[in-house]
């Protein structure tokens, strides 16, 4: 991928989970500086927290880009709600899936850079997706829905697995990162639209 495309996805995604977060604060009444702290962690948290796994410079204090993109949808956010208050908690959980599928795919791409293999790549893609929204939900006094048994974390590995296998396959950038956004965004949505869930233990009924 060139840089001008890595570096636009991820100015995307980090807005889309800015508003992410700014749309849960709006939920959750958080008040004043409290709803963009919740959107900066939102945004920003997971990107941190695989920059210095990897030992890279912070995505963010490396270019400031991202904190505008941040402010700059933060801003949005605010001005759309106070125009449109009734905002469906659909479009919340839309934009944490998209935003968490485009932070999957940069986690994925960043992890490969550095010369990682594909089994650590995905899971810096995991962890870039899932980290944001654990830090906001614990922020608004939310079970983190990484959590919950919903397929949250399930769904990254899932277009991570998607990429990989496309990828393997010598299918051009483009297609696969399309697919893994696909795979991720159609699952984390058909998980909250039909209630599936990733049973890992099987409980014992007593009679």
């Amino acid at each position: 991928m060139s840089d001008d495309y890595f570096h636009l996805l991820n100015i995307i995604g980090v807005a889309f989970f800015a508003v992410s977060g700014t749309l849960l604060g709006y939920e959750k009444k958080v008040g004043g500086f409290g709803v963009v702290v919740v959107a900066c962690a939102t945004a920003l948290g997971g990107g941190s927290l695989r920059d210095l796994l990897l030992n890279e410079p912070v995505f963010w204090v490396a270019d400031p880009d991202y904190l505008y993109s941040t402010y700059g949808a933060i801003v949005i956010t605010i001005l759309f709600i106070r125009y449109l208050p009734n905002v469906s908690n659909y479009y919340l959980l839309l934009l944490d899936a998209v935003g968490m599928a485009i932070f999957n795919i940069i986690g994925i791409e960043k992890s490969l850079i550095g010369g990682t293999g594909m089994v650590i790549a995905i899971t810096m893609g995991t962890t870039t997706g899932i980290f944001g929204g654990l830090i906001r939900d614990v922020i608004c006094r939310e079970i983190p829905s990484v959590m919950r048994g919903e397929l949250y974390a399930s769904a990254c590995i899932a277009g991570g697995l998607a990429y990989a296998l496309l990828f393997t396959l010598g299918v051009p950038y483009v297609w696969c990162i399309l697919g893994s956004l696909f795979t991720t965004v159609f699952i984390r949505m058909g998980a909250l639209h039909w209630n599936w869930k990733l049973h890992i233990f099987k409980r014992k009924h007593h009679s």
